[in-house]
């Protein structure tokens, strides 16, 4: 991939930081918690045959999703060099897109398009252009996971300014494309005792245009 960077966040997440942050999310126990978080967070949704997944770093969450729909073909884009290694050892390498997601435009659509833990991270000016990705590439279901605010705010993250923001990105969605619409949502809690998340506002929208 070119680094044909256009924001700084992006920088960012292609290089050490994003390569340290594989190490701090994965293992046995975030399977666990995913397949929980996702037999909740799908259970209205009808069996997606497909799955494409926005910033999927290792494929953590494909992995979860695999184990509930074992069927499902799976594609993912992700902008670090070295997660897209590790995709790769568990997605067919055409599957995997070695991207920006600034850079991605969609070439079909999918049952389910899933974005979790990413929005917050990219830089607020860019967000019309990756909502409309998202939109393009949404066959049935959008499935946003994603720290929550009613209004924007920037929040330091690990030290850094400038690298989280908090708004409402569901809502942005449903009042910019009429032909989605919200079927579920819910919250994760990171205290949870038996499968916790990192505190997250999840939405399922479905595509009815």
């Amino acid at each position: 991939m070119k680094d044909n960077y256009q924001t700084e966040q992006e920088i960012f997440w292609a290089g050490p930081f994003g390569t340290e942050y594989i190490k701090r999310n994965c293992g046995e126990e975030l399977l666990a918690s995913n397949l929980a978080f996702f037999n909740r967070a799908l259970r209205l949704a009808c069996k997606p045959k497909d799955c494409i997944e926005f910033g999927a770093n290792i494929g953590m969450n494909l992995q979860a999703l695999k184990l509930i729909y074992p069927k499902q073909e799976q594609y993912a884009i992700e902008i670090n060099n070295d997660a897209v290694t590790e995709l790769r050892k568990i997605l067919p390498k055409k599957n995997v897109i070695h991207s920006s997601i600034l850079n991605y435009l969609p070439v079909k659509q999918y049952d389910l398009v899933l974005i979790k833990g990413v929005l917050i991270h990219l830089n607020p000016d860019c967000l019309s252009q990756v909502y409309e990705a998202l939109y393009q590439a949404t066959r049935h279901y959008l499935l946003m996971c994603e720290y929550y605010n009613p209004t924007p705010v920037q929040v330091t993250y690990r030290g850094f300014k400038e690298r989280l923001f908090k708004r409402d990105f569901c809502g942005e969605m449903l009042d910019r494309y009429v032909g989605l619409k919200l079927i579920d949502y819910g919250f994760c809690y990171h205290r949870d005792p038996n499968h916790p998340q990192d505190d997250i506002n999840w939405f399922l929208l479905e595509r009815r245009e």
